[in-house]
């Protein structure tokens, strides 16, 4: 049998689905996460500052570099675990520390990334964290834990993966500048699901973050929205109301829809972006399978009630500017099909008028023709009978009657020779007169 031919992307294609792997981790450890971000055009940054930055971080370690082109990364650096990913938009670090420190949440953890690099980011901030995972104790135990260690009226509790863990955190930016999650799992949970657990948590926050972007954004144009939805309600107003001056409108209504098309234009890709990373973020926490703990609110229901608001904000303000867009376009077509109408009307008009004048101007043609004919008849007949007198003594005819003989044929050729002019000039096609 003679081998199969593959598909040049196929290995490649195969090998995506595998190409950012969980990290394994074992309780007790803790983790400190920091994604970053250009403040404009993101996704078309240049991605080889991204990996030049990780370079540096890696040379402070002597740790080998990643293949070129990577975007992803995991390596060991000191006694911590690296693990780099590159996205769309933004570049994410996490570093695994072994145990659980002196204290909770040290900000001292974060020194791991030396203020040095940091000060050299290819970007900004777009979230940070700190997670603390620990062996499951006493389910009072942990709450009092979550207590002394996060805001109270925030918090969100969950016991996930079939209560094989808890996991906790309130959104909220502690003092250092850094998000707070705890993880509590059973000692028999493998290194890793906890990495999973880990993993979701990060992607959670971060998706979180970037999707409130569109947020920001839909509130900057908020305020113009609707002085443009007002100014068309004016318009198609106007359109219905009155005739009005139709040209000024069609022009005013062609300016809001140029408008509306620009704005749409510069927040399509938010909006759009928007809408996928909200679905990341229910997706991660979907398969976290919680259940409520102690009665505490759960991740779903901490996003039902303060993050769900503000996406439900975004959709609505994406299918207005869809809608507003498509109303200015509609007004404008409608308005420019009554001025065309009108101006057809106008033009039938003026053809009629020029019709009529090319109907005067031929009937005048004619009469001026017919006293041309009789003018210069009536010369040609004096010359001709001036130069025919000497024959009248001879012929036996007198000059009045010579000269009434004279004119039928000399009208007749002239009438001839006009005629042939005309239908000369015209193409052979003039009327006969």
């Amino acid at each position: 049998m003679p081998p199969i031919q593959d598909h040049p992307l196929r290995y490649k294609l195969a090998n995506e689905l595998h190409a950012r792997p969980f990290p394994a981790l074992t309780s007790p450890c803790r983790a400190v996460y920091l994604a970053i971000k250009q403040p404009k055009d993101a996704a078309a940054r240049d991605r080889e500052q991204d990996l030049a930055h990780l370079k540096d971080l890696l040379d402070r370690h002597g740790t080998a570099h990643p293949q070129p082109g990577a975007t992803h990364f995991s390596a060991q650096i000191g006694q911590n675990t690296l693990k780099w990913e590159q996205h769309t938009e933004f570049v994410t670090y996490t570093i695994f520390l072994p145990g659980l420190g002196e204290r909770p949440y040290d900000p001292a953890d974060f020194e791991v990334f030396p203020d040095a690099w940091l000060n050299k980011l290819p970007g900004v901030r777009i979230t940070s964290a700190m997670i603390r995972v620990e062996r499951r104790i006493d389910d009072e135990e942990i709450r009092q834990r979550l207590e002394d260690w996060m805001v109270p009226e925030s918090i969100a509790v969950s016991d996930v993966i079939d209560h094989e863990a808890v996991i906790a955190g309130d959104f909220r930016i502690d003092t250092a500048g850094h998000q707070r999650f705890a993880v509590f799992a059973k000692s028999h949970v493998g290194s890793r699901r906890i990495g999973r657990i880990v993993q979701r948590l990060c992607e959670i926050e971060t998706y979180k973050a970037m999707s409130m972007l569109g947020f920001t954004k839909v509130k900057e144009i908020g305020g113009r929205m609707g002085e443009l939805d007002t100014e068309l309600t004016r318009l198609m107003q106007v359109m219905t109301e009155s005739e009005g001056d139709e040209e000024a409108t069609l022009k005013a209504l062609l300016k809001a829809s140029a408008e509306l098309e620009n704005i749409s234009a510069r927040v399509s890709f938010r909006l759009g972006a928007t809408e996928a990373y909200e679905a990341i973020v229910m997706q991660r926490i979907a398969v976290l399978r919680e259940e409520r703990f102690q009665g505490r609110q759960t991740f779903s229901e901490f996003m039902m009630r303060r993050y769900d608001p503000a996406m439900r904000t975004v959709k609505s303000s994406a299918r207005r500017l869809e809608q507003m867009t498509a109303r200015a376009t509609r007004a404008a077509d409608l308005l420019r099909t009554r001025v065309e109408v009108g101006r057809s009307a106008q033009n039938q008009q003026l053809l009629e008028s020029m019709d009529r004048r090319a109907a005067l101007q031929l009937q005048l043609q004619h009469t001026v023709e017919g006293l041309s004919v009789v003018a210069i008849s009536y010369y040609a007949v004096s010359l001709a009978a001036y130069a025919l007198y000497p024959l009248a003594d001879v012929i036996g005819l007198s000059k009045g009657m010579l000269t009434a003989l004279v004119v039928p044929p000399v009208v007749l050729a002239v009438w001839l020779m006009i005629r042939r002019i005309r239908n000369h000039a015209g193409g052979g096609h003039g009327p006969d007169m």
